[in-house]
This record gives structure tokens, sequence and C-alpha cells, in this order.
């Protein structure tokens, strides 16, 4: 079975088709440009075996081709707004069994649900768990910082997909927001986020996307943040912090 993807419709076509815009609500700024999401997922250095890649708001779902043209066998992507159903219902016709969607917020669901969704996959089907899960996402910047939040307490307890013996998360910030995570001690940028996030996890930028990559454009260029779990925690009370701000 080949790993890559037919071709297909470009994004830009697709979200004209279907009349996709972006809702400012949202904050969401779609990835135009595939040599951006392939750069990404291929410094991202995902081990793909027995693995499951969780991509948060694939939106029209470049990021998600990325994904899957880079060899992943099993991808489950969440997304808030439904509008995307068509987008995404494609590209998992086009993945010959590697690809399902779920309609849903990433902070509510439930995460069985999308383990059990990756289990059900055709490529998935002889495993009955994953050694590895991958989280991904071009996370709306208004989120951005509550969701991962929400996720370092939930590794730090190992609950939910992040029980898997082997997890990582790889996520869109603002460019500040990035600095101010792999920020180290003394510098400028580093607050309570920096502490909370370092504590728990070795964390990196991966990249540096310029804000021309997305449409609509914001108003600041963004970073690619990796977070990969410490053997040893530092200090899980740190965790208190993340509710006083970042």
């Amino acid at each position: 079975m080949s790993l890559k993807l037919p071709k297909l419709p470009s994004i830009r076509d697709l979200t004209r088709i279907y009349n996709l815009r972006a809702k400012q609500q949202l904050s969401q700024n779609f990835l135009m440009d595939k040599n951006v999401t392939d750069k990404i997922v291929s410094l991202a250095g995902l081990e793909l075996e027995n693995a499951l890649c969780v991509e948060v708001g694939p939106g029209p779902g470049l990021l998600t081709r990325s994904i899957l043209d880079r060899g992943a066998q099993s991808v489950v992507a969440v997304e808030k707004d439904p509008r995307f159903t068509p987008t995404l219902d494609q590209l998992r016709d086009a993945s010959q069994g590697r690809f399902t969607s779920l309609i849903g917020d990433m902070l509510t669901i439930d995460h069985s649900e999308i383990i059990q969704s990756g289990l059900q996959l055709e490529s998935s089907r002889e495993l009955t768990e994953f050694s590895h899960i991958h989280l991904l996402g071009n996370l709306p910047f208004n989120v951005a910082t509550p969701m991962l939040i929400q996720w370092l307490h939930l590794l730090a307890k190992r609950e939910g997909i992040f029980s898997a013996p082997n997890v990582s998360m790889t996520l869109m910030f603002q460019k500040e927001v990035g600095a101010r995570l792999t920020a180290f001690e003394r510098e400028s940028p580093r607050g309570r986020l920096s502490v909370v996030a370092q504590s728990i996890c070795d964390v990196y930028q991966i990249y540096g996307v310029r804000a021309s990559s997305f449409v609509p454009r914001p108003k600041v260029d963004a970073s690619m943040v990796q977070l990969r779990p410490l053997e040893t925690p530092l200090l899980k009370s740190s965790l208190r912090l993340a509710a006083r701000g970042s």
C-alpha cells in the first residue's frame, strides 16, 4: 500500500468550493503552503510505528495531508467546526483507511473516543493499543495556552491520550508564547508557563512560521513547539502555577 495520498484538489480550491472562510470568533488562520506543513512534520521526528497521530483543529486539512504523506498509519483529527466535514471526509476517503475525523471540542471530548476511533481504522485493525501517541495542531491562538495547560495536567497524571507509553506534543503558538515556553532560566520571556511546561517536558522550538504563511494573515508570526515528557518530572507541584496565569 502506498503511503502517499493521491492527487487532491488544493486547499485553496477546497476553501473556495465549500466557501470556507476563517471565523474570527474561533481565531482561525489556515496554513496554505504545503512546503511549510511538510517541513513541520519532518522536523517533528515522529515515531510512526504502532503510533496514533491526533491532530487538533485540522481545518481544511493541509497539516493532515503532510502527516499522512509522511507515512502515518493511524491519524484521528478533532475539529470543532462542522463546516470542514466535507474536506475531511474527502481526505478520509483518499487515505486508504488511515484517517478519520471527529467533530468535537478537544477541551471536552472523551479521549477514549479518540483512541477507539484510531483502533477502528483499517490500518490499525490488528492493534489493541498504541505505543506512541503524537498530538499535533495549528492551535487557535486565543485558546492555545488553556489547551496546553489542560494537556500538561493530563500528562502529569498520565490520563487520556497521555497514558500511552510514549507521547509527544507538536503545537503551533504565537511567536511570543513559543518564546516564553522555551525560555531558559534568567531569560526575560520566562514566566509561570515556562516553569510549568519545563518541569514536565523537554520543550523546544522546531520551526518558526511567518505570518504570511496563513490565511487570513495574523498580526504576528508563529512558532511550532515540541514538548516531550521528561523521564523524571522535576516539579509536579508547579502545575498549581498554571491556574494563576502564564
